[in-house]
């Protein structure tokens, strides 16, 4: 993980975003010591809703909770 004094993250922040915003991680530090980390966001729930909402358009969904009619055939050994 990278390391930036806060000092240089002042005068450098629109460059540290970007390095953000491509997926760095960054160590803020005062004095020798980490105060702070940036991280990209985590944007796991928003993923997970746009999968399921593309696939809602093509899913065929049944009952599944009646009993099913037809025999099935078991492996035989």
């Amino acid at each position: 993980m990278e390391t930036i004094a806060v000092s240089k993250l002042r005068a450098n922040l629109l460059k540290v975003l970007k390095e953000i915003r491509l997926g760095a991680k960054i160590n803020i530090t005062s004095r020798g010591k980490v105060i702070a980390k940036l991280i990209p966001p985590d944007y796991t729930v928003e993923n997970a809703r746009k999968k399921l909402s593309e696939i809602s358009k093509t899913a065929i969904l049944n009952d599944i909770v009646s009993p099913v009619e037809t025999e099935w055939k078991a492996l035989e050994e």
